[in-house]
């Protein structure tokens, strides 16, 4: 520029001062107009649903990007979304009996039945919200939006638009097929075992699984109690155990690796089945081989260290005979489960319910027949040794199934 305006006072010594300013401001605006012609032009605001959805991250609260390959199926899915009243914003998918939309937490939206379903988002907004951008919330009681089936596009709701809806339905909470095969192949491996320790330990077997003692009070199961606890063949059942109730957890998304206490000393990826089972089996059977230890202190602050063993022995022996049971529910919950997503789940957290439940209500019988549980003192200990552990059990396993 320095150099143009010299040129210019060279070759028209006649122009002055103001000649070779007015010649600068005009390049200078020039240079500026075509700066401004060649600006960016902002992103054109969302006119409808994109595949990318948010789920909740518990340990960190907020939301996070939902990767289908990495993070496990969850009940809830969120997406940002600009909505104006008077500006159509067509929605359709499929969805179960009970699927609610929220916009900014406000319902907008319940499914009534099991099927397709499509309508302009904009004409449901809530009275008080003001055009802009919202959080759109997609909720499933007892399963998982069918995400696949979420479209904006106008040519959804025409008449003629169709839905694989048995499909849809079906996906909303059957497990994927990596998931299940992996659940499948643990519990192959699992009858192996449990044929395994039935071929090597018949004897002692057939003392431990006994029904006909569960509701008797002979001679034999007074021997049998006053055994002792930790042998092998009850190691080897009780990791069994373990393994049959973390695979059916596994299948309920329990989601036990979300705990505040579990996620500061271990971290396990949601998506990775094989590492949540383990995960899982050594949390339940160090819980029940870490109860005796529990079990003894406080007999021991409440001066009743001789109803220890008795206690600890029908507390494992009416585990190990209920976890039985387990893996055939499991099977019942990955063969019915695409069909009937709600009563499969409700059943399995019903057994575990069970499971728990008639644990306790069997080692509070076998202690009453040794002292009256008429006893406040006797009371308290059962209550602090039986009683409390069973109402956290059953919030973790129970009602966030």
């Amino acid at each position: 520029m320095v150099m143009l305006l010299f040129g210019a006072g060279r070759w028209a010594p006649g122009w002055g001062r103001g000649s070779a300013l007015w010649l600068l401001f005009t390049l200078l605006g020039g240079i500026t107009s075509r700066a401004a012609e060649y600006r960016p032009l902002p992103p054109a605001a969302p006119v409808g649903l994109t595949a990318d959805w948010l789920i909740h991250d518990v340990g960190r609260n907020r939301l996070i990007l939902y990767l289908p390959g990495y993070h496990a199926s969850a009940h809830a899915y969120y997406q940002y979304v600009r909505l104006r009243r008077g500006q159509p914003f067509p929605v359709a998918f499929a969805a179960q009996r009970g699927l609610s939309l929220f916009v900014d937490n406000q319902l907008i939206f319940t499914a009534d039945r099991a099927g397709p379903y499509a309508f302009d988002l904009a004409q449901r907004l809530p009275a008080g919200l003001v055009p802009g951008t919202h959080l759109l919330g997609v909720w499933q009681p007892g399963g998982t939006p069918a995400l696949a089936s979420f479209t904006s596009e106008v040519t959804a709701t025409k008449p003629d638009a169709t839905f694989d809806t048995t499909a849809e339905i079906a996906q909303a909470r059957a497990p994927g097929p990596l998931g299940q095969n992996v659940l499948l192949s643990f519990l192959l491996v699992l009858g192996l075992l449990y044929g395994g320790v039935r071929a090597t330990y018949q004897p002692g077997l057939a003392r431990v699984f006994r029904f006909d003692e569960l509701f008797g009070n002979t001679s034999e199961q007074a021997t049998f109690l006053a055994r002792p606890a930790f042998s092998l063949l009850n190691m080897l059942l009780v990791l069994l155990f373990g393994l049959s109730f973390a695979l059916l957890l596994t299948a309920l998304h329990t989601g036990l690796e979300n705990l505040p206490l579990v996620r500061q000393f271990v971290a396990v990826p949601e998506r990775a089945i094989v590492a949540r089972v383990l995960f899982y089996a050594a949390l339940i059977a160090g819980f029940v081989l870490g109860k005796y230890l529990y079990v003894s202190l406080l007999a021991y602050t409440f001066d009743l260290r001789e109803l220890v063993a008795v206690q600890y022995r029908e507390f494992l022996r009416t585990t190990l005979l209920a976890g039985l049971f387990l893996p055939f529910v499991l099977l019942l919950y990955l063969g019915l489960n695409g069909s009937y997503p709600a009563a499969v789940a409700g059943t399995a957290a019903a057994v575990i319910a069970l499971v728990l439940v008639g644990t306790v209500l069997r080692v509070l019988h076998t202690v009453h027949q040794r002292a009256s549980l008429l006893n406040l003192h006797l009371f308290a200990y059962l209550c602090a040794t039986e009683i409390l552990p069973l109402l956290i059990l059953l919030r973790l396993l129970v009602f966030t199934t």
